[in-house]
């Protein structure tokens, strides 16, 4: 029974629903089992013991590979890699324990882990006992292995479930020879990555090299989980399409010209160094192993592109909390993490600082000592206040009574805890956008008031997760170019940006590695 239950367990989170468990379209007869009740019981014994272990074995992948798959299903809409996903254990932890507290993170692990492992002891009890059955007891459950086996063969051509699928079947081979497939194919993706890596970027050097943006700041600013979703989303779009429309109106009064267009990330819901790195490499970095040979190649990044043609490259990361060794590939003059950026306020829940401190202290940090130095600064932001759990919001104050950061204290210590806002999914989604409004308010104030002759390229790092956009939805992000050279966004207009901060409904999703190039493209020349 227990393996049984092991075999069709759904392994979607979407047949999880009180709609889809009612119909049991999940149910169907694995051939395996009665193939299984035969071995143990015509085997000879020490067989028939190697068998219940290896099945005890078969059983304890096959559901951690299912537990597995609705994780990762629920958190980046794609299933369990075992070669490139086990990387990220570490970093799971960390947001989980920093979204439910690290007690209830180890609780929440340790229960799933001693489900797992009483039912794997319960199934290799209940073979055991089969394996020393006998007498009539042993022939009767003999009889039923073969009358169910025959009756599967009958079921598997003439009887299929709602999807499609033979309504019996063997289900549990191909399910882990599949996964093993995957791994093959993933093993074969990241040689061919490595050799790619060799290949020469383009624009790596010239006369003209961002020569269309000599002399003035540009910074690029990644606004987190912000997807296409909180622009075109109804739930969403009430709140953004506003705001957009007086940031624009605001900006354009100040001298600004925008354009908008789509990029397509290599991930969603998280991993944002993933969307980070596929930019400013040129390269598509869709997984953690990608990263890694990333960071250990000698490929230029857009940040040392700038650095060595005399741009003060610097790096504002208010999430990096811990060393960060893959900053040396980036070829940053200035790393200004968590510590760095000395905010003295209370942290949001996971949220280091709000975002109006960033923005303040890269002003006051970067900005006003180059600008002294008549260095021009190229920098690579992120903005973190709408990263979950999106609780509390945090609220604009006057730029100048930022400070160290004290004045939020208020702010980070009010509203609902995590674990009050993430049992009801409304919630969820009203505070994800709140936080994205935020974000979005904040940085139309920041260039407004700090802007200056600056370009700035602001753009999602990736969509969030599908209890806030739905099932199936696009990877794209927003893309925004903002600046007081109207001929340079011009560039963009002409290249399938439009005009503005909302991008055309079909306007292409540009592949964000692709984008790299773009920027250097019309960065560079007259």
């Amino acid at each position: 029974m227990i393996g049984g239950l092991a075999v069709i367990m759904p392994d979607d989170p979407g047949q999880y629903h009180p709609d889809a468990l009612r119909s049991l379209a999940f149910l169907s007869l694995p051939l395996e089992l009665p193939l299984l009740l035969a071995g143990l019981l015509l085997l000879p014994r020490r067989a028939a013991i190697a068998l219940s272990l290896a099945a005890g074995l078969v059983l304890a992948c096959l559901i951690f590979l299912k537990l597995a798959d609705i994780g990762v299903l629920s958190a980046f809409q794609r299933r369990f890699n075992p070669y490139l996903d086990l990387k990220l254990l570490a970093d799971g932890w960390n947001l989980f324990s920093g979204t439910v507290g690290r007690a209830g993170a180890a609780a929440a692990i340790l229960g799933a882990a001693t489900v797992l492992g009483l039912l794997v002891a319960a199934f290799l009890w209940s073979c055991l006992r089969l394996v020393h059955l006998g007498g009539r007891a042993r022939r009767a459950v003999l009889a039923g292995a073969g009358l169910a086996f025959a009756g599967g063969l009958v079921l598997s051509f003439t009887a299929t479930r709602p999807d499609g699928t033979p309504l019996a079947s063997l289900r549990a081979g191909p399910v882990l020879a599949e996964r093993l497939a995957l791994v093959v194919r993933s093993v074969a993706d990241i040689r061919a990555f490595e050799a790619g890596l060799e290949t020469p970027a383009p624009y790596a050097a010239g006369a003209d090299l961002l020569s269309a943006v000599a002399g003035r700041d540009v910074i690029v600013i990644f606004v987190e989980s912000y997807g296409r979703s909180a622009l075109e989303d109804p739930r969403y779009s009430r709140l953004t399409g506003p705001r957009l429309a007086a940031i624009e109106q605001r900006l354009a009064a100040e001298g600004f010209a925008m354009a908008s267009g789509w990029a397509g990330s290599p991930t969603v819901a998280g991993l944002s160094w993933l969307a980070h790195a596929t930019l400013m490499s040129g390269l598509w970095v869709d997984s953690q192993a990608r990263h890694d040979l990333l960071m250990s190649s000698r490929r230029p990044s857009l940040n040392r592109l700038f650095s060595d043609a005399g741009w003060h490259a610097a790096a504002v990361m208010p999430a990096i909390v811990m060393d960060w060794p893959e900053a040396a590939h980036y070829g940053y003059d200035a790393i200004f993490d968590a510590k760095a950026l000395d905010y003295r306020g209370l942290p949001f829940n996971w949220v280091t600082m709000p975002d109006q401190y960033t923005l303040s202290a890269f002003e006051r940090r970067v900005r006003a000592p180059m600008r002294a130095a008549g260095t021009p600064v190229m920098a690579e932001i992120a903005l973190i206040s709408s990263h979950a759990p999106w609780t509390p919001v945090a609220r604009l104050v006057d730029w100048a009574q930022v400070g160290d950061g004290t004045i939020f204290n208020d702010q980070a210590a009010a509203g609902d805890p995590p674990a009050v806002v993430w049992a009801d999914p409304e919630r969820v989604r009203q505070h994800y956008i709140a936080t994205v409004d935020y974000s979005l308010e904040t940085l139309g104030d920041y260039i407004a008031r700090f802007g200056g002759e600056a370009v700035f390229v602001i753009l999602g790092d990736h969509q969030p997760a599908a209890l806030v956009t739905g099932p199936d939805a696009s990877r794209a992000v927003p893309v925004h170019v903002i600046s007081r050279d109207a001929g340079l966004v011009a560039r963009f207009s002409a290249d399938g940006f439009r005009p503005g901060l909302v991008p055309a409904a079909d306007a292409p999703e540009l592949p964000m590695d692709r984008l790299r190039g773009r920027l250097v493209h019309h960065f560079s020349g007259r």
